[in-house]
């Protein structure tokens, strides 16, 4: 019973550690969520980026994401559940919002304390 108890024991200790750290699962989430990461269109700190410039009946327009980092959560929350001016709809679970959330939070506190 000893070496049973002996062997598993490393076992336990590894499953019971996390794979990887919420700031990792969130930064790896914000960079492809679906296929198209959010740092492509909203800036690597969510600080909003233009995507792409084009000419439409003579006028010079521009395409991009908007600033993503100063939003409470329920506005965060209902951007990523509609479909509005080329915003693609990911179908996030709860959990993965609120993953998006916290690693645009996080950001922002270290952009501050520079």
């Amino acid at each position: 019973m000893k070496k049973i108890v002996f062997f598993l024991f490393p076992l336990y200790i590894f499953a019971a550690t996390d794979f990887i750290t919420p700031m990792e699962y969130a930064s790896s989430l914000y960079k492809n969520p679906r296929g198209i990461g959010c740092h492509k269109c909203h800036g690597d700190n969510g600080e909003g980026k233009i995507v792409a410039t084009y000419i439409h009946k003579k006028e010079k327009k521009e395409f991009g994401g908007s600033i993503i980092n100063n939003l409470d959560y329920d506005t965060f929350y209902r951007a990523l559940n509609v479909r509005k001016n080329g915003m693609p709809r990911y179908f996030l679970t709860d959990k993965e919002i609120q993953s998006l959330y916290f690693y645009l939070q996080e950001k922002q506190k270290k952009e501050n304390k520079k």
